[in-house]
């Protein structure tokens, strides 16, 4: 590593050409990767650490409304161009709720353009926590990681003197983390309860014919020892868009962290981004196929003693390498 990362990063592979006279010649072909700023772990730490100092992020509460104020003054004050999609949605307990899908976007002229997501609301409930059960969480790792990687891939990317040559577009989803509770005793099974910031401006984009090269989503991404398997559906509408990012994370020395290994299907914001905007995006997220979620998964344990700068630092680094390459 130099002053900046993979500075003349060369990537070099062989294969072995055969023919009926000889079977050791070697052929190289070298890839010269663009230079890419550093991502400051510490500064997407402190990202997370304001969303959860607003409290839980449930939507129609002063911290949910406190966290919309602060996430749109910071792309603004990233110099990107801000816009907020509001919309109203139904709870899976007839609730309407008032919702905001947060679209903040980078090089906005440009034809080329990358999705990156997150949720930025957080669970009205813990009820996989055995205490507190109906109280609200922090959501410091399900829904704050995730924003506070974005806002930190924003910031470099604004203030840095190296820039990509696409566009890129921030799309905070609302209304993500309030399905049935893990306990209930009934079950609505008319449509999707969660993800409802995604399903809406999946079928409502907020650019008449919007269209991404493809997306990543970004779900649980900052947890203590956390692993990222290939997800299903991501694996389904975006393999290519998969191992582009597992091996460039791998190639990057996150290793212990991207693994080349499959998980099942997961109903996460992506999937409503691949059916109904028909735009391949991927899904950055822990999830253990042995465990399934982390055992802080909708429990008061998803605080800020669970993230790690080690986890924001390999997936932003990662995230943000891949962006530059294009």
């Amino acid at each position: 590593m130099k002053n900046r990362v993979l500075i003349g990063f060369i990537l070099v592979f062989g294969f072995w050409a055969c023919d009926s006279k000889t079977s050791s010649d070697q052929v190289v072909e070298q890839i010269t990767y663009r230079e890419v700023p550093e991502f400051s772990a510490d500064s997407a730490y402190y990202f997370i650490q304001k969303q959860v100092d607003f409290g839980p992020r449930v939507p129609m509460t002063p911290g949910h409304q406190q966290t919309k104020e602060w996430i749109i003054a910071k792309f603004q004050e990233f110099g990107l161009e801000v816009q907020t999609q509001e919309f109203q949605a139904k709870t899976y307990d007839n609730q309407t709720w008032d919702l905001t899908n947060i679209i903040a976007s980078y090089n906005p002229s440009a034809q080329k353009r990358i999705m990156i997501s997150a949720h930025w609301d957080t669970r009205r409930i813990a009820d996989k926590d055995t205490q507190r059960i109906d109280e609200p969480i922090d959501g410091a790792n399900d829904g704050g990681s995730g924003v506070g990687v974005a806002l930190e891939l924003a910031r470099i990317i604004a203030s840095s003197s190296l820039k990509p040559d696409i566009g890129i577009d921030f799309i905070l989803f609302d209304g993500e983390d309030d399905g049935e509770p893990e306990q209930a005793s009934f079950r609505n099974n008319s449509q999707t309860w969660w993800c409802l910031g995604s399903q809406y401006w999946s079928k409502n984009p907020h650019k008449s014919g919007y269209k991404a090269f493809y997306g990543i989503l970004l779900d649980m991404v900052g947890g203590k020892g956390a692993r990222f398997y290939r997800e299903g559906y991501s694996m389904y509408f975006a393999k290519n868009i998969v191992n582009k990012v597992w091996n460039y994370g791998i190639e990057l020395g996150y290793s212990d962290f991207f693994i080349l290994k499959d998980v099942g299907e997961i109903t996460d914001d992506h999937f409503f981004v691949n059916k109904d905007a028909g735009i391949p995006m991927i899904d950055i997220i822990e999830f253990s196929p042995e465990l399934g979620f982390g055992r802080y998964h909708h429990t008061h344990d998803d605080n800020m003693d669970l993230i790690d700068t080690r986890t924001l630092k390999a997936v932003g680094q990662t995230v943000l390498f891949t962006l530059y390459q294009e």
